[in-house]
């Protein structure tokens, strides 16, 4: 039996160093960039061209006709009169012009 174990452990030992471990690979990290203080402010720049004028626009899309205004209020009944006749007498025709 103390074969078995011995063999065993031999077995598991050539087992386990067969086994290729990858190496690790360490990447150095890049320092980060500091800002320096800023700079003095440059010169104006040039006026730019004026642009184009837009296109005119379309003309709109017509209303819609409202609905029918409300019937207005009844009149008081008018009073008699005193029998007073009044005659029109209608126009003289106009003369043609030449």
């Amino acid at each position: 039996m103390n074969r078995t174990i011995v063999i065993s452990a031999l077995l598991a030992m050539s087992s386990l160093s067969a086994c290729e471990k990858p190496a690790t690979v360490y990447v150095p990290v890049a320092p980060a960039a500091v800002p320096g203080p800023a700079g003095p402010q440059g010169a104006t720049g040039s006026q730019g061209a004026q642009g184009m004028t837009g296109s005119e626009g379309m003309t709109g899309n017509r209303g819609v006709q409202g609905n029918q205004g409300n019937d207005g209020n009844k009149g008081e009944t008018g009073r008699p009169g005193d029998a007073t006749t009044v005659v029109v007498v209608p126009a003289a025709p106009s003369t043609p012009a030449n």
